[in-house]
């Protein structure tokens, strides 16, 4: 693969990044042609010493996911973060996908159970209107006290999520970088 046919091929899979990253890595990589040629490499041994361009711009692209997740961890940069990881490898799909699914189905329901319980009060007394002759107080206060229950498992929700997040991206970051280190190594 020559010096062109690289470069095209490089900034087509950085195609989800901006102008102005592309442009700055593919110069970056322009001068790591420029640097084999005043060395005396072809542009042939240069690639092939570079590697699969296909697979630079997939790391290229989980590493800009997982900086974006770092900024802001919203939720469509987090899933964002976890496709570019998993798409630098096959065995990331199970490595990568299973406890993804597995903390955002613990979060929901977290969340979930706590925003359940703060409206159980509402739902009594909608309850009490609709049938009037089935309303007991002790369901009233019931509910009062799963609200307040709902309250601390809200708050304590909002921080099992910062923590779950923070490792999640942890572990993102340590995937890409075994899945890098391991595919320079072969």
């Amino acid at each position: 693969m020559n010096k062109e046919q690289f470069l095209k091929s490089l900034e087509k899979g950085l195609k989800r990044l901006s102008q102005e990253e592309r442009e700055d890595i593919i110069r970056d990589f322009q001068e790591h042609f420029l640097i084999g040629a005043e060395e005396g490499q072809s542009e042939e041994e240069i690639s092939k010493s570079l590697g699969s361009p296909q697979q630079i711009a997939k790391e290229l692209l989980a590493t800009h996911h997982l900086e974006k997740v770092q900024e802001t961890a919203t939720a469509g940069n987090i899933l964002r973060a976890v496709w570019a990881v998993i798409g630098l490898s096959f065995f990331n799909l199970v490595i990568v996908l299973g406890p993804f699914i597995a903390l955002a189905a613990l979060i929901i329901a977290g969340w979930a159970v706590g925003l359940s319980f703060i409206v159980s009060p509402i739902l009594v007394l909608i309850n009490a209107a609709v049938h009037p002759a089935s309303f007991a107080f002790f369901e009233l206060f019931l509910s009062i006290a799963l609200s307040g229950l709902g309250l601390f498992i809200t708050i304590g929700m909002l921080f099992v999520t910062r923590g779950l997040i923070n490792l999640f991206v942890r572990y993102l970051k340590y995937n890409a970088n075994l899945v890098k280190g391991g595919m320079k190594n072969e």
